[in-house]
């Protein structure tokens, strides 16, 4: 096999980046797309030229000539076809997170357990292929920075950004999974405990649009994470993302919020995203094209990804869930073993 017949699952802004990512790996085929919107379906599948649509994803799964199914449904609507997915045989590559329950990730774990058909299956955490992550994990596995003692990251985004993801997810859920896991890469630990706040500054929405959580970790270290989605809306940042290491013999300092490309035009001040999936000369770059290329390539050597792994995709949603908890309750929370 040279190239993989794929199919994309969810034709949102991000299922659409996915399309167009896909379409431009020479290891992939884009063969299908599916979503329950035909006006969307027949929109996009003219745009980027895409042969079969579905808009049941049933019948996308049954199809003998896609090898792989990447979705970007919300995450209330990943189990569903993820199991599917699964049980069909194909490769599944699943936006995170995992799910939107612990129930709903051990269900997948337990579908990829039982699967006859053993095929490539992996979550997409972007920022563990963000450059600046990855060297960091570098310098701590070399012993550079001694024992890590605090992590501190916050990834914080405008109202104008988040007025419709907040009737579905949380500040803390959809933006602290990225933080809470990369911390727990970059130390190899597991939480014991967690105290959380959280705050609603837009009460006609469902959730909280603000949370901090501080955990401890099983090797003492103690880590917070920043999730603000209540920016105003002429904050300059597309993402106000940085991170804190700071370990017994040495410190790393990440600003990703984009700083290093500024623009200014008659409207003010901005640091456009031109990290993750920025578009240059007609194609998609960044880390969202390493992380689908990266898959790719493990799909045709014929080895399971390793850079994150099911169970770590699994945990982290237990993890923030628990934070979620003790800001419901006011109170620490002390963990059981993540089993």
């Amino acid at each position: 096999m040279n190239r993989i017949r794929c199919g994309v699952i969810g034709l949102g802004w991000f299922g659409e980046h996915h399309v167009d990512t896909l379409q431009q790996l020479p290891q992939a085929d884009l063969t299908a797309i599916c979503t329950r919107r035909p006006e969307r379906l027949c929109e996009v599948a003219e745009k980027y030229h895409v042969p079969k649509t579905y808009t049941d994803y049933r019948e996308m799964l049954a199809d003998p000539e896609i090898d792989l199914v990447s979705i970007v449904t919300h995450v209330g609507d990943h189990l569903e076809p993820t199991l599917a997915a699964i049980r069909a045989g194909k490769h599944v590559f699943l936006e995170k997170p995992m799910a939107d329950s612990v129930e709903s990730c051990d269900r997948i774990l337990a579908e990829l357990h039982a699967a006859r058909e053993k095929r490539a299956f992996m979550v997409g955490h972007v920022c563990r292929f963000d450059t600046v992550y990855a060297l960091a994990k570098e310098e701590i596995a070399a012993g550079r920075l001694g024992k890590i003692v605090s992590l501190h990251a916050r990834r914080n985004l405008a109202k104008w950004i988040t007025d419709s993801h907040l009737p579905k997810i949380s500040a803390l859920f959809g933006d602290g999974v990225h933080d809470l896991d990369l911390m727990l890469w970059l130390t190899g630990a597991t939480p014991k405990s967690v105290y959380a706040l959280t705050s609603n500054t837009r009460p006609h929405l469902p959730h909280a649009d603000l949370g901090w959580a501080m955990f401890r970790f099983d090797n003492d270290c103690i880590a917070v994470i920043e999730n603000a989605w209540c920016l105003p809306n002429n904050a300059p940042f597309a993402i106000d993302a940085r991170m804190e290491i700071i370990g017994t013999e040495g410190a790393i300092y990440i600003d990703n919020s984009g700083s290093h490309y500024t623009l200014l035009t008659k409207s003010g001040l901005s640091f456009p995203q031109s990290t993750y999936w920025p578009k240059v000369h007609g194609l998609r770059r960044g880390y969202l094209k390493e992380e689908l290329d990266y898959f790719l390539k493990c799909i045709l050597a014929g080895k399971n990804p390793d850079v994150i792994t099911p169970q770590e995709s699994r945990d982290v949603v237990h993890a923030v869930r628990m934070a979620e908890r003790s800001a419901q309750e006011n109170r620490v929370i002390e963990f059981w073993p993540l089993g």
